[in-house]
């Protein structure tokens, strides 16, 4: 039987068949409805009157959240006044849960990917959601708004005409120095996200591939007690190698090479040589000396490098 409501097995009245030749119009949503699609939102990263109008019409028009923490999250809607179904979406997520969202939009919903704070994909998970999302031929769009690698490098008071954000360092001392020196030559301001437990050392790093660059530390962006340090590299590192660490997360933002400066003198070679004739105490003392790092350091990778030989 044929539905009342549907125009199957109707005749149509002469002239209002579709033009062979013509397109169908796309499909109109009511005034004041976003089209379904993935969008990627950002959210405050500290303070809350960072969160845009345009994030909250979003995540309330939402059919679903995905995101990196559902508690974290939750407790950002609430503060809102937003209610929304939440899935956790994180590093950790499996290609079936990505397979699930992915089908969701192609049932033509609307999702909203959100990490805990900040911007998505920026050192945080969704990357491998929006190449399935383009590559199923799904709308998506972004919702742009808080950032602390922006936010860090326009307080630097470093050259923000070209940057390289390279996201967290190694935390293995080897691994890490090599990762620095592979981006010693790049010319552009350099900016990392690194735990403040490791601040110290990273800094110590820094300073000992790629010469004192002047540099910035900044923790706690847009909260009650943002803070943002501006130094040499060298200075930074002894400043965060005494005393306990701070908490949280902390952006470090480093500027570019000199093009008039010499290279900066890699320090295990200075160290081996040095080693060839002092002990590991006099050598350490003359390599940090040389190389403006902290004796602490040098002498503990002296003594990695004599264990070695």
């Amino acid at each position: 039987m044929t539905d009342p409501k549907s125009d199957k097995g109707r005749a149509r009245k002469p002239g209002t068949e579709p033009h062979p030749s013509r397109a169908p119009e796309p499909s109109k949503r009511p005034a004041g409805r976003l089209d379904p699609g993935l969008y990627i939102v950002a959210t405050p990263i500290g303070n809350l009157g960072d969160f845009t109008a345009r994030a909250a019409e979003i995540l309330a028009a939402a059919d679903l959240v995905a995101c990196e923490d559902t508690r974290v999250t939750a407790k950002l809607l609430r503060a809102k006044g937003i209610r929304a179904r939440l899935v956790a979406y994180h590093d950790h997520s499996t290609e079936a849960d990505r397979i699930s969202i992915v089908e969701t939009l192609r049932s033509g919903k609307l999702v909203a990917l959100v990490s805990d704070a900040g911007t998505p994909l920026i050192s945080d998970p969704g990357y491998k959601l929006v190449r399935a999302a383009v590559d199923a031929g799904i709308h998506v769009t972004a919702a742009p708004g808080p950032s602390s690698v922006i936010d860090a490098l326009v307080l630097s008071a470093l050259p923000t005409d070209r940057f390289l954000f390279a996201g967290y360092l190694p935390a293995k001392d080897k691994a890490r120095r090599d990762a620095i020196a592979g981006l010693a030559a790049v010319p552009a301001t350099l900016v990392f996200l690194e735990s403040t437990r490791r601040l110290g050392e990273s800094l110590a790093a820094l300073a000992t591939v790629l010469g004192d660059r002047p540099a910035a530390v900044a923790r706690e962006l847009t909260k009650l007690h943002e803070e943002v340090r501006r130094a040499p590299l060298g200075d930074l590192a002894a400043s965060y190698a005494e005393g306990p660490a701070p908490k949280g997360e902390a952006v470090i933002v480093v500027g570019p090479p000199d093009p008039d400066a010499a290279p900066a003198q890699d320090p295990d070679t200075l160290l081996r040589e040095a080693l060839a004739s002092m002990s590991v105490r006099d050598a350490a003392a003359t390599v940090a000396e040389a190389t403006g790092v902290s004796r602490k350091q040098v002498y503990a990778r002296a003594l990695e490098l004599s264990r070695g030989a």
